[in-house]
């Protein structure tokens, strides 16, 4: 809330002078917000990274340990192994699904007949539950799909891919992009009405082709969608666990663990301070790719 105080000289005024407060009521509103964020997520999280310097298993008697879960953490091979999952995963996820979304965007946004009912069709994966998709899709894989490769005699789909340790992880992939495409594709939708339609007349005119004009104005018009969905998607697609767990539960044996899901399952088997260890290694991970975000996006309007 801002106020304008008038300085008076000689009956006259003569300057204006604008300050800015805040009211109370602000105040108030902010409060109940903040009590429980700092109850739920920053006090816990205090007490983790404490705990993260100790022996704890959870419960009862602890004692210091310094460094030592953190050193550990560098040389067990089922950390290391579950960071190069999820980061792999990440990268592939991203590119399936930012590619796909995009050109659905282009076909959506394009003079087709039903446009508005196929948007709408094509959003309604992401108002299912993870889980619920992991489990269906995992009945597919485990039977469908099996007995589809053998009718077609493709022997490398004749057995799960969910059972296939090198395999594995294409399934979470499909999946995952399976249900992260339609938030991608409602954004991408977005910055592809915003560009105006003159110029793809005017490119028209000059002969360009439609290919042309996707790589040569489409993209680069749209490039700040590009770069906010690839970090949104980054980001998000490191927390993966619930289709992991309806999937794969992590297999065929670590194969597809990720760094969420070793977290979970040490603090379910005791582990506590060496999996809270863990988990503050990785939210160090999240705050440089947050610092990331921030660098590619200061000074400059990424949505133009």
């Amino acid at each position: 809330m801002s106020t304008t105080t008038t300085i008076v000289t000689g009956g006259k005024a003569t300057a204006r002078r604008s300050t800015r407060r805040v009211e109370p009521i602000y105040y108030f509103f902010l409060l109940p917000t903040l009590v429980l964020f700092t109850l739920a997520i920053t006090v816990p999280g205090i007490i983790g990274i404490f705990f993260s310097f100790t022996d704890s298993i959870g419960l009862g008697e602890w004692s210091f340990t310094g460094l030592t879960n953190y050193i550990a953490i560098f040389s067990d091979p089922a950390i290391l192994q579950s960071y190069l999952f999820t980061f792999g995963f990440s990268v592939a996820t991203v590119i399936v699904v930012n590619v796909a979304a995009f050109l659905l965007a282009v076909g959506l946004t394009a003079q087709i007949r039903f446009k508005k009912a196929l948007r709408t069709v094509f959003v309604i994966p992401m108002v299912i539950s993870g889980i619920i998709i992991a489990y269906v899709f995992n009945f597919l894989f485990s039977n469908s799909v099996p007995q589809a490769g053998a009718s077609l005699g493709i022997p490398w789909l004749e057995t799960s891919l969910l059972a296939n340790p090198d395999l594995a992880w294409v399934a979470i992939v499909i999946v995952t992009a399976w249900q992260a495409i339609p938030g991608t594709l409602l954004i991408y939708i977005a910055g592809l009405l915003s560009v105006p339609g003159d110029v793809y007349e005017a490119a028209g005119l000059d002969g360009a082709s439609k290919t042309q004009q996707l790589l040569r104005i489409t993209l680069p018009l749209v490039a700040g969608y590009v770069v906010i969905n690839v970090i949104l998607g980054f980001k998000g697609f490191l927390n993966a666990y619930d289709i992991i767990v309806g999937l794969t539960g992590g297999g065929p044996g670590t194969a597809t663990r990720s760094v969420a899901m070793s977290i979970i399952l040490g603090f379910n088997g005791g582990d506590y301070a060496y999996q809270m260890a863990n988990a503050a290694l990785f939210f160090v991970v999240a705050v440089v790719i947050s610092l990331l975000q921030l660098s590619l996006t200061r000074g400059r309007n990424t949505l133009s």
